[in-house]
């Protein structure tokens, strides 16, 4: 009979340790809600010691989302524990994650601390934890490069204390799957109280082997796998949570393993993730990635035209990809757009959808063919806006550029319901409006990033800008979207700047609080 997979998701705590990739109270609901559709069986809502706001966004998280078991992180020590527990105390099902090194290697050079005081300490904070909740996870961080011996010997005290999941972190991602599959095996058979607890695994994806190192592990006996959507986390990130539901799914004649994810979910819920975070999905990411489903060769498209398995091992509804039905462009009316949507996946309040309705009927007036990756685009912008409101609004953008003229940008802004309009030169046009934004807007961020894309081919496709900006120790995603690259950026930059302002307004509410 097949055995159930848990699957841990981390994106709102590892996933958001990738650099820039910073998220706001709102989006992390935003992003939990989605992870509730998608049915996954736990959310690592964030590690609340960390900060006041993370511990707040936690306490959200838990308050909010009720069908899902909610974990907060925390290090071998009483003071982690209880704000963990704050935070997650609400919680339909809540489960403290907590953690310490076992590593030789960390021991002498992070911790300063034996091997006798580590196993100490951890039994000592597993046994605080229960006394909190009945559901606590211990992870041996590092336990990839750790005496095997010894943390079988850790892992059984955490258990005897009552731990009833044990994770076995791949953390530097320094892991090979016949190795780490084997270590997983040993652990079954040299941990004595092994039955009264899940072995849990947690890989990193340094070279490249997150998803087989998972997929190892549970052929050796893990039943949980930590991972993150779209493979987000520190350095080259975390196992990849598509993936490795999806090898389940897709081979069954060869894992006897299910998990309870509804993979319809798994596209729109990557996207989101993508658009809060400002982390591109690159075109050939397996599942999720632009060019999964898409057949460039002649001999390609004419087999699956024939028949789809010949080229495709998976059907792109299976992951919440739709196929277009209903053709739009100038002449389309709001319910011809609102029935799209809902095709896609997309259940819009009337508000939300007047206000895309408004961006299609622009995009339609200037571009002849609207694909599917442009409507999701504008859907997500009107998550972008709400997530971050628009303090700063632009009314009018006018540029003028050439090999003989010096680029000039005409920036006009609507600030607190006054518009004002500023002129001046820059190195290119792009350059020429962020100093107009700038003056407007009186900021001294710093841009450590700019990338552009296109989301559908052609001439007439529109532009998708990334920008990262800092200024005094906050780090934010812009993003904006328009057929023309300069208006794009200037969207993207304010967006950016919107995010600030709302970072700043927050900051000073909580000083006065204190």
């Amino acid at each position: 009979m097949p055995k159930k997979v848990i699957i841990f998701d981390t994106t709102l705590r590892d996933g958001e340790q990738s650099p820039g990739a910073s998220l706001n109270t709102k989006e992390k609901i935003q992003i939990a809600k989605h992870l509730e559709m998608l049915r996954v069986d736990v959310i690592e809502a964030g590690f609340p010691f960390a900060s006041r706001g993370d511990l707040g966004a936690v306490r959200s998280i838990a308050q909010e989302i009720r069908s899902v078991q909610i974990a907060g992180l925390a290090r071998a020590r009483k003071d982690d524990l209880d704000a963990a527990w704050l935070a997650i105390k609400e919680a339909e099902n809540p489960r403290i994650h907590t953690f310490i090194s076992t590593s030789d290697i960390h021991l002498k050079y992070q911790m300063q601390k034996t091997r006798e005081q580590v196993l100490e300490e951890a039994a000592a904070a597993v046994k605080y934890a229960a006394r909190l909740t009945s559901n606590v996870e211990f992870s041996a961080m590092d336990a990839s490069r750790s005496d095997l011996d010894y943390v079988a010997q850790v892992f059984t005290a955490a258990i005897a204390a009552g731990a009833t999941t044990v994770n076995f972190p791949d953390t530097v991602g320094y892991a090979i799957p016949e190795e780490f599959g084997a270590k997983i095996k040993y652990l079954v058979e040299h941990i004595p109280n092994i039955h009264q607890a899940v072995i849990s695994v947690h890989c990193h994806n340094d070279l490249g082997l997150a998803v087989a190192n998972s997929l190892a592990a549970i052929m050796n006996g893990a039943l949980q796998v930590e991972c993150t959507i779209n493979g987000i986390g520190e350095r080259a990130g975390n196992t990849s949570m598509e993936e490795v539901v999806m090898a389940l799914a897709t081979r069954k004649d060869f894992f006897d393993y299910y998990t309870d994810v509804v993979t319809q979910h798994i596209y729109p819920t990557s996207r989101l993730v993508s658009k809060l975070t400002g982390m591109l999905v690159q075109p050939n990411k397996a599942i999720v990635g632009a060019n999964a489903f898409a057949h460039e060769s002649g001999i390609h498209q004419d087999a699956v035209l024939k028949e789809a398995s010949t080229f495709e091992i998976m059907t792109p509804q299976s992951i919440g990809i739709k196929e277009s039905t209903l053709p739009l462009g100038k002449l389309s009316g709001r319910h011809a757009l609102r029935e799209k949507l809902k095709v896609m996946g997309y259940g819009l309040a009337e508000d939300d959808l007047n206000r895309v309705f408004v961006r299609f009927k622009d995009l339609a007036d200037r571009k002849k063919h609207i694909f599917d990756e442009d409507l999701e685009s504008l859907v997500e912008m009107e998550v972008l806006r709400r997530s971050a409101p628009e303090h700063y609004k632009l009314a009018e953008l006018v540029v003028l550029t050439g090999t003989m003229a010096k680029p000039t940008a005409t920036v006009k802004l609507e600030i607190d319901g006054e518009v004002h309009r500023y002129s001046t030169f820059g190195d290119g046009p792009i350059d020429a409006t962020f100093n107009a934004i700038k003056h407007l807007t009186k900021s001294h961020c710093n841009l450590l990033k700019f990338s552009v894309s296109s989301i559908t081919g052609g001439t007439d496709a529109l532009g998708e800008i990334s920008v990262r900006l800092e200024e005094e120790g906050n780090t934010v995603t812009g993003r904006g979207v328009d057929p023309d690259i300069v208006t794009a950026s200037a969207r993207a930059f304010l967006n950016g700047l919107n995010r600030l302002y709302y970072l700043k307004q927050a900051a000073d509410a909580g000083e006065k609080q204190v």
